[in-house]
């Protein structure tokens, strides 16, 4: 569980750090994202904790992919990535 929440908090920092300037994707739709991507982790941990594992190296798989990224668009398409893997 503390794994997971390092991992949420390196995304939030990401979205953090990211410029305003790409127009698909808002800070306000970042900040959904986010809070959408941590309802699903904390619904997936507490159904099947024997999951926390494999989990854990979906999202470290892509905040790996993503952890150079400055750009809001980044920082969507990051959620959305995240939040796909812990449902999928």
């Amino acid at each position: 569980m503390k794994k997971f929440l390092l991992v949420a908090v390196g995304l939030a920092v990401l979205a953090g750090s990211a410029c305003s300037k790409a127009p698909e994707c808002t800070t306000e739709m970042a900040t959904k994202k986010a809070q959408d991507m941590a309802a699903a982790l904390q619904e997936a941990i507490t159904k099947d904790p024997s999951k926390a594992a494999d989990l854990t190296a979906k999202v470290q798989a892509v905040t790996t992919k993503y952890q150079g990224s400055t750009t809001l668009a980044d920082a969507c398409k990051a959620y959305d990535e995240v939040t796909a893997a812990i449902k999928g």
